[in-house]
């Protein structure tokens, strides 16, 4: 997953990021031949592909900090003219700009920002464009999966003041803003990427989004004229209680990648599906995080319930297929306008956990403003 990023591509050896491998100062310097060997596999295999990620602050080579404003601006259109150029006609996709927003839906003021200004973002795509005139250009970020609703004569619509709040509703909002602002510039962007890196024991910032707050989303992003994928889903089960047996942790997995699917898949902008990685035996949750399953292929790649809940939300675009038709046969149909049914039941109410109880000074107890994936 790290490849075709800028940082290892000009360091000494490419390949996965090292803490003990110094970059090389040497611009002009590429090796792609590791990402030659995976995009020839692909396209001989028939394979669809998206070039990630073109720019990206948390995987750029450091010495960046050392450079002048129009330096940094000079390098970073190198890099795409470069990157771009090498791949055009085997790679037509891009994830040109990854995770700019801050978790109240500001800009991070990260080295693009404080060099080249807040434009950076257009001014990268529009750099992009210029490359390759027929790519594919996406803006990707993390936890942005979700809007919430608020009541309306018109029936239900996206709103920060709504009574169903998505878990980061302000960076929902700002992802869909920028959007909105990159649209209406004029600027070369054609697709939106929301990663769904989801914790199904998680709680307020981590807190997976409802099927309706996701169909939400990609709806009001679609009515910009964009398209809409989700780009690197992987599903924890390994924060869910000590309590819950292997059967829950399973179940709660499904369910998230089928009725999120199921939900995205009901809108007519949504063109697509990226998982983050083929089986747990190499997630990068291990390596990151801690000891987790978040994929559909177990360590002997053996297919998991939920490669079943995959295949079940990738049938209801079949003849026939039902929106959310979940294991045993009971439909969440309902689910994807609200997060309620006609009987009370909340979505994932066998497995969603409580918010923290709040402490006597008022703040809720493992509460944390460090934004994680």
């Amino acid at each position: 997953e790290h490849h075709l990023k800028w940082g290892p591509l000009v360091h000494t050896l490419p390949g996965p990021i090292s803490q003990s491998s110094p970059p090389t100062m040497h611009l002009g310097k590429y090796d792609f031949s590791h990402v030659d060997a995976m995009v020839d596999f692909a396209i001989h295999h028939n394979l669809h592909l998206k070039g990630h990620v073109l720019v990206w602050h948390v995987t750029s080579p450091p010495f960046l900090e050392d450079m002048s404003p129009t330096q940094v601006r000079e390098a970073v259109k190198r890099h795409i003219f470069t990157t771009m150029n090498y791949f055009k006609g085997r790679i037509k996709m891009w994830d040109v700009v990854n995770e700019s927003l801050a978790a109240d839906g500001t800009l991070v003021e990260n080295v693009f920002y404080r060099k080249m200004g807040p434009d950076y973002i257009e001014q990268c795509f529009r750099w992009a464009h210029e490359a390759d005139p027929d790519a594919f250009l996406i803006y990707n970020d993390n936890k942005v999966e979700g809007c919430g609703a608020v009541e309306t004569n018109d029936g239900d619509s996206c709103s920060s003041d709504g009574h169903s709040k998505a878990p980061i509703q302000a960076k929902a909002d700002g992802f869909y803003n920028l959007l909105k602002d990159l649209v209406e510039k004029g600027v070369p962007i054609h697709g939106a990427g929301m990663q769904a890196h989801f914790s199904a024991g998680g709680t307020k910032h981590q807190r997976p989004p409802t099927p309706a707050m996701v169909k939400r989303q990609i709806r009001r992003i679609g009515e910009l004229g964009l398209k809409v994928n989700i780009s690197e889903m992987d599903v924890r089960i390994s924060k869910l209680p000590a309590s819950a047996d292997d059967e829950l942790k399973s179940a709660a997995q499904t369910q998230i990648y089928q009725d999120i699917l199921s939900a995205a898949l009901s809108e007519p902008s949504f063109d697509g599906i990226w998982l983050w990685g083929f089986a747990d035996r190499h997630t990068w949750v291990k390596n990151f995080y801690y000891d987790d399953a978040p994929l559909i292929f177990d360590d002997k790649y053996q297919r998991k319930e939920s490669y079943v809940g995959v295949q079940n939300a990738l049938k209801t675009l079949c003849p026939g297929g039902r929106v959310g038709e979940m294991m045993g046969g009971e439909s969440t149909q309902c689910f994807l306008e609200q997060d309620v049914d006609e009987n009370g039941n909340a979505w994932g109410e066998g497995w969603m956990q409580p918010e923290p109880k709040e402490d006597g000074n008022g703040e809720k107890s493992g509460d944390s403003t460090k934004e994680g994936q």
